[in-house]
Order: structure tokens, then C-alpha cells, then sequence
């Protein structure tokens, strides 16, 4: 087999209102923190809510409608793919952050809807 599977669907709320930058005249990124939750039932029979933080990035046009409609609180259905990547920081100590690179999203509230026109 040559390829593989790098498909990523998610469904919670954002955790801040999402940070753009303007890279050029062309290009434009978007990152927010999503928030995931589970729950299940511990040794002693309690109900535990796990949350689980994942870092959203979205590129160029869809930046644009996320920088105008999506802010912290909201909730969000989010396709995309894992992305790792590694730097050496100033201390030339090695660091790792993984993002989920969105290629699709749905807004799950109907406040957030843009308006046609």
C-alpha cells in the first residue's frame, strides 16, 4: 500500500476567539484551540469528563469567514489532517506541536451562519 489515511473529524467547542495573521497580500492563517470531551464511569462508578485540547489551523479564504464568525465559546464541526512539525527554540532545546490542518468545518449553532446576500 502505498498511501495512507491522515483524516481527522472533531466535534466540540472553541476554547478562544481564533488568532489571524495576514502573511502576504495572499495569505492568510488562522489558529484556535478546540476543545474535545469524553466521559466514562471510573472504578468507584463516578462520571469522569476528559477533555482533550487540539490546535486548529486554517488557511487563506476560510481564515477570512473564521476570523469573522467564530469566536470562543462556539461550537464546531472541524475535518482536516494531523500535522506534526519540530523547531529548536532559543535555547536550541528541540520542540514539537502537533496541529490539525482544517480542509472543512460546519458551524453547529445557528448564531454563527454567515448571511447571504
Amino acid at each position: 500500500m502505498k498511501r495512507g489515511i491522515n483524516k481527522v473529524t472533531l466535534v466540540g467547542h472553541v476554547g478562544e476567539d481564533p488568532k489571524v495573521n495576514q502573511i502576504n497580500d495572499d495569505v492568510k492563517v488562522a489558529r484556535f484551540p478546540l476543545a474535545t470531551n469524553e466521559f466514562y464511569v471510573d472504578k468507584e462508578g463516578n462520571e469522569v469528563q476528559k477533555t482533550q485540547w487540539h490546535t486548529i489551523v486554517v488557511w487563506n479564504k476560510v481564515a477570512g469567514i473564521i476570523e469573522e464568525y467564530v469566536k470562543k465559546g462556539d461550537p464546531l464541526y472541524v475535518e482536516g489532517k494531523i500535522q506534526n512539525s519540530s523547531w529548536e527554540d532559543n535555547e536550541g532545546k528541540k520542540r514539537y506541536t502537533t496541529e490539525i490542518n482544517c480542509d472543512n468545518f460546519l458551524f453547529l449553532s445557528p448564531q454563527n451562519q454567515p448571511v447571504e446576500e
